[in-house]
């Protein structure tokens, strides 16, 4: 098949460490950019993915960002899908009830209240700075000017975050997608956009999804490995992904991506 674009989620695929890409990595993009374009496509906010894209080389082309919720081609925004006001009040009394901290994500803003262990480790893998605000303030300036959340993190305990998921799930699972990034985390979007539908969004006239091969590792990248023309699974992908996968490459710390670019590209 003729593959003409690359799509590749960050966290866990095409990132060795936490934050970066390897020089192998690196080198293997720069031999095949000019042949097809390589997106970025991640739960990241844009500040924490330019760049990674600017270590690429591949800073014309369009990034996807919180699992589909956003889509910019440089500073233009193509698509936006936000969670709405009326959906964060419930959400965030739902957190101060279970003692969960919110994450709030809107374009390049990241808004959280308090410091913690898990703030400071997502600032040193995304290389962003947090703003810290008291959410409930920031909820009802949103809702006065419209505004909504791209992404929202639930940080909590693992018995709290239990809890939450559960009730999130009765209450939201018709109108978001909830994540369970791990045993403490829950990521919540747009249930109505997906990487695989940001995909859609980019692809021109002449291509369809089978001129795609995608990269990923978790539950939100499955849909996007099921329905492109090649989906590979790093070697420490989920073992849902990797069901699913057309093929299992080697982990991100062993530069799999990489390893299959060399190999099949």
């Amino acid at each position: 098949m003729n593959y003409t674009i690359l799509c590749s989620d960050l966290d866990g695929t095409l990132l060795t460490t936490k934050s970066d890409v390897s020089k192998t990595t690196i080198a293997e993009i720069s031999r095949i950019k000019n042949n097809m374009r390589v997106i970025l496509v991640s739960a990241r906010m844009p500040k924490a993915m330019r760049y990674i894209q600017k270590d690429l080389g591949i800073t014309k082309e369009p990034i996807i960002c919180y699992n589909g919720a956003l889509i910019l081609d440089n500073n233009k925004v193509l698509s936006s899908t936000v969670i709405t006001a009326n959906h964060l009040h419930t959400i965030y009394n739902l957190a101060n009830k279970l003692q969960i901290k919110l994450g709030l994500y809107y374009n390049d803003e990241w808004y959280v209240e308090v410091d913690s262990d898990r703030v400071q480790r997502e600032k040193k893998h995304t290389k962003v700075e947090p703003i810290f605000k008291n959410i409930g303030v920031i909820l009802n300036k949103w809702e006065k000017n419209n505004i909504g959340a791209h992404k929202i993190m639930l940080m909590g305990t693992k018995e709290s975050t239990d809890i939450a998921f559960s009730q999130l799930q009765q209450a939201f699972s018709k109108e978001l997608n909830i994540y369970r990034s791990n045993d403490t985390l829950i990521e919540l979007a747009p249930k109505t956009v997906s990487k695989l539908s940001a995909i859609k969004e980019l692809l021109k006239k002449n291509e369809t999804l089978d001129n795609v091969i995608s990269f990923g590792d978790n539950y939100n990248d499955i849909d996007m490995l099921q329905y492109t023309g090649c989906g590979v699974a790093v070697g420490n992908a989920r073992e849902e992904a990797k069901k699913i996968a057309n093929a299992i490459t080697l982990k991100n710390t062993e530069d799999g991506v990489a390893h299959y670019i060399k190999q099949h590209l």
